[in-house]
């Protein structure tokens, strides 16, 4: 069966297809975003995720496109997203362990890193600033903040004398310059 047949079949519900696409796919996915993490889990969850947005936006899907492509922006975009999620449980981790800190608790870390995982830490780091440094100007300010820094949205609006609304639309525009960067191959 060809991939468009394959593509019509999911998406008139083939469970059959579904798996035939995801066999096919699946490593290219999880080669895409497993840069991106440190955890097997991670990267896990955001191919599943992946599959479960392409599956469910099928009957949306240009057939005059690439299927691969479009799957590989998905999953950038969604990599991207789970990054964010990411940081943001951080960050609540450090709160809380701030206020035990301040409370007269002992602080213990929540997580010791091997030198391997110093190592694919730094170089996904050095990755995610290469491709930064090649956004437009008007969105790179903006995402250094964002995602090297990790500045909620009103540090930034305010760091950089920027309307709240602006700071949205440069992180939400930034994301998509980089997911297509990345998907380009561009760095």
């Amino acid at each position: 069966m060809e991939e468009k047949e394959l593509i019509l079949a999911a998406a008139g519900g083939d469970q059959t297809a579904y798996r035939m696409l995801y066999q096919e796919h699946e490593k290219a996915v999880r080669g895409r975003v497993s840069g991106y993490f440190k955890w097997k889990a991670d990267v896990d969850d955001v191919v599943s995720e992946t599959f479960q947005k392409a599956f469910s936006a099928l009957d949306g899907f240009d057939m005059e496109r690439s299927f691969r492509p479009w799957l590989l922006t998905i999953a950038t975009r969604t990599a991207l997203d789970h990054l964010d999620a990411i940081k943001r449980e951080d960050k609540k981790k450090e709160g809380i362990l701030q206020k035990n800190s301040d409370s007269g608790k002992v602080e213990t870390p929540l997580t010791e890193q091997t030198p391997e995982e110093e190592i694919i830490h730094d170089e996904v780091h050095q990755r995610l600033m290469a491709f930064i440094d090649e956004l437009p100007s008007l969105y790179k300010d903006v995402m250094i903040k964002y995602m090297i820094e990790e500045l909620e949205y009103e540090e930034i609006a305010k760091e950089l004398d920027l309307e709240l609304n602006t700071v949205r639309t440069r992180i939400r525009r930034g994301k998509q310059h980089l997911a297509e960067m990345m998907l380009r191959g561009e760095i």
